[in-house]
């Protein structure tokens, strides 16, 4: 175990599938507190979580979790991070109360101490009264409640959570939200949140990790983030497409739906060219303003900079059977 003030940190991590690099070179800072993990469909999220638990073997590079080595001390970080995958890990035939003890045990927890601790977890994500039913009986978001109690039943410094949403209605994914967000900023604890929704992310996480083809594209505060281009946002009317055409002849950079434009702000004076292309163009300005990114404005600014014409996240990180394939080393290898 090596000290650090990062909760995750690697170097140069790399992990290939025959010729294909599902992470190239990778060197991340995770602080402590909440950081959400982005990237299109492909983009190696699995594969780095996999790797950071010791569960995949790097080919090259370093890292650790909690100061431990992800090579040699795989074991260790496990027993103490908790680790809320996406895919199905309950046992239909479990009642809850059984479930999230037998994960305390499997952790080492003395048995008597983990029944006690299940139940106090079990109320905690709001399943205290269904702690003696089936799992397999559960609506989608009970079950991803009981994933979350058996991830949190060890009371662990930091919790790898996979599409913890995946699948709920708005009040589920509402309870979902705030209870990962209480952990953190009532418990004290750290996150590392991998989801396809924009809101759900900019809701819990200070912090973004993003992922391209296995590269780190970005990481960092959001805030600061957002602040890599700054728009204004044109209402026009009569005249939409001339008024784009001409503001981008004269240099600037727009993104348009619709009669609504957002122009890149390079300085005091776009707001003049603004005014001056919509005068040379005949075309009416009904409303202008200074523009407040959200995290699906960042998102979407710096996939069109690798190239990428999106409308939305979604066209990028909406889940499939097929994308989630792409981390698995199995559809890969002959």
């Amino acid at each position: 175990m090596v000290l650090t003030e990062h909760v995750i940190q690697t170097h140069g991590l790399t992990k290939a599938y025959g010729p294909h690099i599902a992470l190239d070179s990778m060197d991340l800072k995770v602080q402590k507190g909440a950081t959400g993990l982005l990237g299109p469909n492909g983009a190696g999220k699995s594969t780095l979580i996999k790797t950071l638990l010791g569960l995949i073997v790097a080919s090259e590079g370093e890292g650790s979790v909690l100061g431990y080595d992800i090579r040699s001390e795989g074991v260790d970080i496990r027993k103490r991070i908790g680790y809320m995958p996406e895919y199905d890990c309950l046992n239909p035939d479990l009642t809850a109360i059984h479930q999230v003890t037998y994960s305390g045990e499997l952790l080492g927890m003395n048995p008597k101490v983990a029944t006690q601790r299940a139940h106090e977890v079990l109320e905690y994500v709001g399943l205290r009264d269904q702690r003696y039913r089936e799992v397999g009986t559960f609506s989608t978001g009970m079950a991803q409640a009981a994933k979350l109690a058996t991830s949190i039943i060890h009371d662990p410094e930091l919790l790898i959570a996979d599409e913890p949403t995946n699948g709920l209605d708005s009040q589920s994914r509402k309870f979902m939200l705030n209870t990962v967000k209480q952990i953190v900023e009532e418990g004290g604890r750290s996150l590392l949140m991998a989801s396809h929704l924009m809101d759900d992310v900019e809701n819990v996480c200070d912090r973004i990790v993003m992922l391209h083809k296995g590269k780190l594209i970005a990481q960092g505060r959001i805030e600061d983030l957002k602040a890599i281009d700054r728009e204004v946002e044109v209402h026009a009317w009569g005249g939409a497409s001339k008024l784009e055409e001409h503001l981008t002849d004269s240099g600037l950079t727009v993104r348009r739906t619709g009669r609504v434009l957002r122009v890149i702000r390079q300085d005091e004076t776009t707001y003049d060219q603004i005014i001056e292309s919509a005068d040379a163009t005949s075309c009416q300005i009904r409303r202008m303003h200074d523009h407040e990114p959200s995290l699906e404005d960042l998102f979407l600014v710096i996939m069109e900079r690798l190239g990428y014409e999106v409308k939305s996240s979604k066209d990028l990180l909406s889940p499939s059977p097929s994308a989630r394939k792409v981390d698995s080393p199995g559809e890969l290898l002959p």
